[in-house]
């Protein structure tokens, strides 16, 4: 792909299956190839289900790759690595989970919260463990009252940046955010990105950004990848994917994206999708998004579609693109 700048992270054929009962297997990621670029912004969408967090997840070893690579810098991640390997892997990529009440511990205040990975990693103790926790509460926004406070007595945009916090306690090279904002107000939701944004900025992070908001994911991102049902469909900078889609399904998404002036929104042109969504546990051959595609033929149901560069850094999987 782009040459421009060197890859933190490449993922090559990356799978990951669950049995589901004792026969069938839901290919919740399905052979997905990208990389991320040192320094870049990388946004993940797709309709709820389509494999987009299970990737993130995957990516971070929380959950045990099917087959394929993850590599980090040069280094692939994977049995053959040692157990300090391990260790310097986790600390240099971090996670953001979509619900910042569930991923914090009810039971402990947030001073212990943050410090989780610093007492970990053996990054700081004492005073020392205690001064880094404030200034990263104070570095999110928070203040030090707050090291003191249960996550119950904080709003949902607080206890987000209380897991932004956490994440940048050990100092991290790489962060994914899965889906960081949607269980957040709107309202809050600006303030959030606006505050990554400039964690970014700061500090040199490198992000791969989980989200169903089209929208959002343009304002943050460089480029995009659209995942639908455990493969990827489409990829291309930002502003490349908005203005040229390729890929059909891409465009039914970018379609349904609200346009904040009623007069162009009643006039515009919907893509609404017919057919009906395939079964992910028992997907037939050829082209996934055959069902539901308007312009798919006999090839389309028969065939894949490979997963290719149709113009310079875009790449779709469809048979129609030129």
């Amino acid at each position: 792909m782009s040459t421009e700048k060197k890859p933190l992270l490449e993922v090559k054929h990356l799978k990951k299956y669950f049995q589901v009962g004792k026969k069938q297997t839901l290919k919740a990621v399905d052979d997905v190839t990208l990389e991320v670029l040192k320094g870049e912004t990388f946004g993940l969408v797709g309709e709820s289900g389509c494999g987009k967090s299970t990737f993130g997840r995957t990516v971070i070893q929380l959950y045990e790759p099917t087959s394929g690579e993850v590599i980090y810098d040069g280094q692939a991640i994977d049995a053959s690595l040692s157990a300090n390997g391990h260790r310097e892997f986790s600390r240099k990529m971090q996670m953001i989970f979509q619900d910042p009440y569930a991923s914090l511990n009810p039971r402990m205040k947030v001073m212990d919260i943050v410090a989780e990975g610093m007492d970990a990693h053996q990054i700081a103790s004492g005073k020392e463990r205690e001064k880094k926790v404030l200034e990263l509460l104070k570095t999110v926004g928070l203040s030090e009252e707050h090291a003191n406070r249960f996550p119950h007595e904080f709003s949902g945009g607080q206890r987000q940046r209380v897991g932004i916090a956490r994440a940048l306690a050990v100092d991290p090279e790489f962060i994914i955010c899965d889906e960081p904002i949607s269980a957040l107000d709107v309202s809050i939701q600006a303030q959030v990105i606006n505050l990554l944004k400039e964690l970014q900025k700061k500090r040199g992070l490198t992000y791969l950004f989980i989200a169903h908001d089209l929208s959002m994911v343009k304002h943050i991102s460089d480029r995009i990848g659209v995942m639908y049902l455990g493969g990827l469909v489409e990829l291309a900078e930002s502003e490349e994917l908005f203005e040229d889609p390729i890929h059909p399904y891409t465009r039914a998404l970018l379609s349904a994206i609200p346009i904040p002036d009623p007069d162009a929104e009643k006039g515009r042109n919907r893509i609404m999708l017919e057919g009906s969504l395939p079964n992910p546990i028992d997907l037939k051959e050829g082209c996934r998004f055959a069902s539901r595609c308007p312009h798919a033929d006999e090839v389309c149901r028969k065939l894949s579609p490979e997963f290719k560069e149709v113009k310079p850094g875009h790449y779709a999987a469809c048979h129609k693109a030129v």
